[in-house]
């Protein structure tokens, strides 16, 4: 039997070295060729999101201005209608004045 196990120890050992000088020989480091791919792949991502970003971003600012524009339109119209009722009420008042004298 202790012959088996030193046979058995022997051949562990064996395959642990053959293991390990595999492992040696087949390190897996970064090629050139998977960092320029992987380079190039965020390279055209950027490409294609950043456009998107710039023009939704120049779409809310723009927005914003128009929203701006449109309550300060709503504001002045307000006041155009009651500065015409105030108009009325001059020319009323002043034709009524000028049929009485």
């Amino acid at each position: 039997m202790k012959g088996e196990d030193k046979s058995t120890k022997k051949a562990k050992y064996t395959l642990l070295d053959e293991v390990e000088s595999y492992r040696k020989r087949h390190v897996d480091n970064l090629s050139v060729k998977l960092l320029l791919g992987v380079l190039l792949a965020l390279f055209t991502a950027l490409l294609v999101v950043l456009p998107d970003i710039y023009l939704k971003n120049e779409i809310y600012y723009e927005s914003r201005d128009i929203a701006k524009l449109y309550n300060e339109y709503s504001v002045l119209k307000e006041e155009n209608r009651a500065l015409k009722q105030k108009l009325e009420k001059i020319k009323f008042k002043n034709q009524v004045l000028d049929t009485i004298f």
